[in-house]
C-alpha cells in the first residue's frame, strides 16, 4: 500500500521521522520528571499542608501523564514500522481495504480507515 507515497513522503521515512521526534519528546519529559521529583526531595515538600505541594503533585501527574502518552505513541510507531516490514502497512485491520495515504501522511500509525475509525 506503500507505492501511492511519493520518495519524499514515504511511510519509512515519516515513521522514522516521527519515532525521532517522540523519543527527543520522551527524553525531555523524562528529565522534567527527573527534576521535579529531586527538587519535592530536596525541600521535603508535604503535598497535604503546603499550598504549593498542590501544584507540585499537579506538574508531576501532567508530566506522568505526558510521558505516559509518548510512550504509547512510541509503541504504535514500533507497531507501524512492523506493519510496514510485513507488508501490511496501509490496509484497514478493520475492513481489510487500504487507508488513504492522506490520512497516513497525517496520522501515521493509522491501523484503521476513515470509515472504520468512525464506527
Amino acid at each position: 500500500m506503500t507505492e501511492s507515497f511519493s520518495g519524499a513522503h514515504s511511510p519509512a521515512r515519516a515513521l522514522h521521522a516521527e519515532r525521532t521526534s517522540t523519543l527527543e519528546q520522551i527524553a525531555a519529559l523524562t528529565r522534567d520528571w527527573e527534576g521535579i521529583v529531586e527538587s519535592t526531595g530536596q525541600i521535603g515538600v508535604d503535598d497535604e499542608h503546603d499550598p504549593e505541594g498542590a501544584t507540585i503533585a499537579f506538574e508531576r501527574s501532567q508530566v506522568e501523564s505526558l510521558l505516559d502518552q509518548a510512550r504509547r505513541h512510541l509503541a504504535d510507531l514500533d507497531r507501524a514500522v512492523e506493519r510496514l516490514g510485513e507488508g501490511t502497512y496501509g490496509i484497514c485491520e478493520g475492513c481489510g481495504r487500504p487507508i488513504a495515504p492522506e490520512r497516513l501522511l497525517a496520522r501515521p500509525t493509522a491501523r484503521t480507515c476513515i470509515t472504520c475509525a468512525a464506527r
